[in-house]
């Protein structure tokens, strides 16, 4: 798949295509379908099939207070976007210059000159241009004076998703709900890993750089690989999670490709100890040897086993540490 940041990244023989646009936070099974149908019909036609997405998310520029938490950071938006065998992905980069586009520039300069799109593919309820003036019908008049089709996506639910691609999931009513983000933060915030895994179609991830920590939990006889405040993917809800560790960039920034490794992650604030600071941090079942500072590790949560909780001593907290890593056990030999 192509990577793209800027329209002159873009060949000029580029096209036809067919192009969707949307942030595509998370690439939930939603996301997933409607694109793999979309570079199905591509390729059936011998075009190339496009995404337009942005960073940061444009909430984060015009309302950052209001910003929803990101589930997913760029370059693993990325890859579960080319996972859906898109042939290329333009990433802009969303400023409030940017937005000060009119719809008509938008679609003139991306999608007509640059992408040479033959058809648009939306939502119903698809905003874009200045103060997102633009919306469906803004998208149908313009594709009539430039010569594009526009193909209307309806919400995708679980029921529209066949047993091979993993649905359906419910929600917490029992009925069948939208695909979306916000279904996944939900689930997040709740500490529901396993209901956000249904809805995304894989565990949750959260990326980040191993930095150091109290050493507290080496002392204790579990040492723990901490993430930087600034690791990315949305921090569930506080509490002990079963999940899986891999190294994936090493401190001087060379890729690594290495096997997961089954740990236990604990997130909060330490409240035995007082602690005050949020943390992410993951012990590696049975391993004191690995040395993981200032390199990058993904966790995938697959299950909550427990919340987080104040103990009376150090001896209790020990007694539950070994429970825990017992569990974790139990819970990642069904998911390995």
């Amino acid at each position: 798949m192509h990577r793209w940041s800027d329209l002159a990244d873009v060949p000029a023989d580029v096209g036809p295509t067919v192009v969707t646009l949307g942030n595509f936070d998370g690439v939930h099974r939603g996301h997933a379908n409607v694109l793999r149908r979309m570079a199905a019909d591509a390729r059936a036609r011998g075009w190339s099939a496009v995404a337009v997405t942005f960073t940061p998310h444009p909430l984060q520029v015009h309302r950052p207070d209001d910003a929803p938490p990101l589930l997913t950071g760029d370059e693993d938006r990325l890859d579960l976007l080319e996972a859906t065998g898109l042939d290329a992905v333009l990433l802009l980069p969303y400023s409030l210059q940017f937005a000060r586009q009119s719809p008509e520039e938008f679609v003139r300069t991306y999608l007509v000159d640059g992408l040479h799109a033959r058809t648009v593919v939306v939502g119903r309820d698809v905003r874009f241009g200045w103060q997102n003036s633009g919306d469906l019908s803004t998208m149908v008049d313009l594709g009539r004076r430039h010569g594009f089709d526009v193909e209307v996506i309806d919400d995708i639910t679980p029921d529209d998703i066949t047993s091979d691609e993993g649905g359906p999931a419910d929600d917490a009513s029992g009925g069948a709900r939208r695909w979306s983000s916000t279904w996944v933060r939900e689930a997040l915030a709740a500490g529901d890993v396993e209901q956000a895994a249904l809805v995304l179609g894989r565990p949750h991830r959260l990326r980040g750089i191993v930095v150091h920590g109290d050493a507290r939990g080496r002392e204790l006889g579990f040492p723990t690989a901490n993430l930087a405040q600034d690791a990315v993917g949305m921090v569930p809800a506080d509490g002990v999670y079963a999940g899986w560790l891999r190294r994936t960039r090493r401190a001087d920034g060379t890729p690594v490709d290495e096997v997961r490794l089954p740990a236990a992650v604990s997130i909060g604030t330490n409240p035995t100890f007082d602690g005050v600071q949020r943390r992410v941090e993951a012990y590696v079942l049975d391993r004191t040897d690995l040395d993981l500072y200032d390199d990058e590790v993904v966790l995938d949560l697959v299950a909550r086993l427990r919340p987080t909780l104040r103990f009376s001593s150090v001896d209790e907290l020990l007694d539950q540490m070994h429970a825990d890593v017992e569990r974790v056990r139990e819970v990642l030999a069904s998911d390995d």
